[in-house]
């Protein structure tokens, strides 16, 4: 899909006042979609997007022509939020492993925005898989960068693949829609803990055996 705010070799122009509202108004559809995919999943009625986002119909579709168009590309920029976040949280939280935790709870965010999403593609097996290299390719090393520094702080196990917390967080998100009772972030933190090395307790300085008695 060719962004709507470049030129034919994908350069964005120099701004103007029409293109700078142009660019706010994309970047207003694309995080409505998000909140109201995530409230209703991808089949909501696109006029309740274009309603959050505080723009009219023919705006959205100026941008976004068929629905197919606003989820790719709230999918795409979702997925370079999510895997550029992990530098992010690694110079910003108190420790490795729990920015290890803070990414994978925003990855539980990013997912539960995608109830639906194959649906969408309606047989388009070529544009799915596409996605889904992109989700690969961003998301895997972005994990792997976070296993790396956790792993060097001693705080990971060593016997875990990124690709395999991926995916076995997809599950267990894939399971939140259909049970009101299921807390997805308790069990994915709980998923995540399980993976903690814990580090040894210092033991405390022996007694000087020439301190006189207390």
């Amino acid at each position: 899909m060719t962004d709507p705010l470049t030129d034919s070799a994908g350069v964005p122009p120099s701004d103007t006042p029409k293109r700078s509202d142009a660019r706010r108004n994309q970047a207003a559809i694309l995080a409505a979609a998000g909140r109201v995919f995530a409230r209703s999943g991808v089949n909501a009625p696109v006029r309740e997007v274009a309603a959050e986002a505080g723009v009219g119909m023919g705006t959205l579709y100026r941008h976004f022509p068929t629905r197919a168009d606003l989820v790719v590309a709230l999918y795409r920029h979702q997925v370079e939020e999510c895997a550029e976040a992990a530098l992010a949280l690694l110079e910003q939280a108190e420790s490795p492993f729990a920015a290890l935790l803070a990414w994978v709870h925003q990855f539980v965010d990013f997912l539960g925005t995608k109830h639906g999403l194959g649906a969408v593609w309606q047989g388009d097996d070529a544009g799915f898989s596409a996605l889904h290299q992109l989700f690969l390719d961003r998301l895997v090393p972005a994990l792997a960068e976070l296993f790396a520094a956790a792993r060097a702080s001693g705080e990971l196990v060593a016997d875990v693949r990124p690709y395999e917390l991926l995916r076995a967080v997809g599950d267990l998100v894939a399971w939140a829609p259909d049970d009101p009772d299921y807390d997805v972030r308790r069990t994915v933190t709980l998923l995540v803990t399980g993976l903690r090395h814990e580090l040894p307790t210092p033991r405390p300085p022996a007694p000087d055996p020439t301190s006189p008695p207390r």
